[in-house]
């Protein structure tokens, strides 16, 4: 389509960068909380974090890829922390590549040797119990996007995770 202005051109481009810069920024602040242990993986453990502490949880992270649209009980659980966020003001994220989000995590993609499952990746936590670092740079890039977001009405802001 050769008919698009430059404007349109550029802002494209500007969205796209600015996907990729959230992108680096969301894995950075998951590693980040990884290893300070301020990480809540699974829907089960979050949904109960959420019921027991909302005021700790700073992100979450709904995630799923294709084969998951099929999922109608994981649908059910991601409305029901969709609004559970919403009414607490929890900044939320929909990204889709888990294979992504294993490697970001360093968690086996499959069942490993001694037959444990993969950790539940579909949902994860970002807590900020004890740890005012997580205050930083990535997790304010993460925030803004998702204020960004809802002000142009996109309720929960979707990221597309790149395997690299």
């Amino acid at each position: 389509d050769f008919n698009m202005t430059l404007e349109e051109v550029v802002g494209c481009n500007i969205t796209e960068k600015k996907m990729e810069t959230v992108s680096q920024a969301l894995e950075e602040l998951l590693v980040a909380a990884q290893q300070q242990d301020c990480l809540t993986v699974g829907v089960y453990e979050s949904a109960k974090l959420m019921n027991v502490d909302p005021d700790s949880v700073v992100l979450c992270v709904l995630a799923t890829d294709e084969e998951d649209e099929d999922d109608i009980a994981l649908q059910i659980h991601f409305t029901l922390i969709q609004a559970f966020c919403c009414d607490n003001d929890i900044n939320i994220l929909r990204v889709s590549g888990i294979r992504r989000l294993a490697q970001v995590l360093g968690e086996p993609g499959t069942a490993d040797s001694n037959g444990n499952e993969p950790k539940d990746l579909h949902c994860i936590l970002v807590t900020n119990t004890q740890c005012q670092s997580l205050k930083c740079q990535a997790l304010q890039d993460v925030g803004n996007y998702c204020e960004e977001s809802r002000c142009k009405n996109m309720w929960v802001p979707y990221l597309a995770l790149q395997e690299r």
